[in-house]
């Protein structure tokens, strides 16, 4: 009787054992996406980086990049975040860095600065992020010094811009004071089109009297063509590098009740600027699809991500906006 008792404890010490043992020789909890060593999850997460949500082209942009999702739900998950305005570029930089802590497997960005914006992008890069540049290029000096190479989609922004003040000097005469009117120096895309309304301008014979910064913004540019226009009376047109600071434009020519005798025209394709374009208060603009801009972005990133290998740069395009397609 003792013996069967000594035998049966045992048995159930070893009944024990084996069970605690058993314990851990199952499979391992599922590791947390995105945490170092694992694998990455089933659906890439996207990040949308956008310049001023108070700008109705980037509002457009995001809502042609959700559109886009809503019809590819199942293939990756996206995050859109903009800035409070143009000039905010620590608040992007931050934006950035967020996304490299929530490991997300790509970045799309619009960078308010073409050169500030390079270094944490390409720390983003070195966190195994795919980054593509849209909108607004980053600039290619920054970009060889930091030996990182950033795929960039958007359009030729001298360009359209060209193409849009060509179509201003038709109904000007060679000789007449024009005015430019500029967005962020430090902005490559801003460069790019004072470029190319420069060439444009000089092709035409056309007399630039003077140009100044506006930082892309409606208010800013209020200001400054106000004292423009107080300063050089004569001017006969105005030509703005996006469309938010040509609203500004003609919002201050027709408080000194000069929007009929001054020519404005802009770039972005904005639907207020359409409306002006189709009333006759403005001349024209250019329409560059912001609300394909991202998706370009986006399915440049899901490639990229599939193939492991980065695309050439792609130049999306621009088209010109009169009273003639403003509708």
């Amino acid at each position: 009787m003792k013996f069967r008792f000594i035998m049966g404890r045992a048995l159930i010490v070893s009944v024990i054992a084996v069970a605690l043992g058993c314990a851990g020789c199952g499979s391992k909890p599922e590791a947390a996406p995105n945490t170092p060593g694992t694998a990455s999850p089933a659906k890439p997460r996207i990040a949308l980086i956008m310049k001023s949500l108070a700008n109705e082209f980037f509002l457009t942009m995001e809502n042609g990049a959700k559109k886009h999702h809503a019809a590819h739900a199942a293939e990756y998950t996206l995050i859109t975040e903009g800035i409070k305005d143009e000039l905010d570029v620590s608040r992007q930089v931050q934006l950035v860095e967020q996304m490299i802590a929530q490991r997300m497997s790509a970045i799309i960005i619009a960078p308010a600065d073409s050169k500030a914006l390079v270094p944490v992008c390409k720390r983003a890069m070195e966190a195994g992020i795919t980054v593509v540049n849209i909108d607004n290029k980053f600039d290619d000096d920054v970009l060889a010094d930091k030996q990182v190479r950033i795929p960039f989609v958007g359009p030729d922004n001298r360009k359209g811009a060209r193409l849009c003040a060509e179509y201003l000097a038709k109904q000007l005469a060679a000789g007449d004071p024009v005015a430019v009117l500029e967005g962020i120096p430090s902005a490559y895309n801003g460069i790019q089109r004072k470029l190319g309304f420069d060439d444009a301008i000089k092709a035409a014979g056309l007399n630039l009297v003077v140009s100044q910064v506006g930082d892309w913004e409606m208010n800013k540019a209020n200001q400054v063509v106000s004292a423009m226009i107080t300063e050089h009376p004569e001017l006969k047109a105005i030509l703005c590098a996006n469309d938010s600071m040509a609203l500004g434009a003609v919002a201050a020519l027709r408080s000194a009740g000069k929007l009929a005798p001054v020519k404005v025209i802009g770039y972005d394709g904005i639907s207020a600027v359409r409306e002006l374009i189709a009333k006759g208060d403005m001349l024209a603009t250019i329409e560059q699809h912001a609300d394909q801009l991202a998706v370009f972005g986006i399915e440049y990133a899901l490639e990229m991500l599939k193939t492991k290998q980065p695309p050439a740069d792609r130049e999306t395009p621009v088209d010109l906006i009169t009273a003639a397609n403003a509708k």
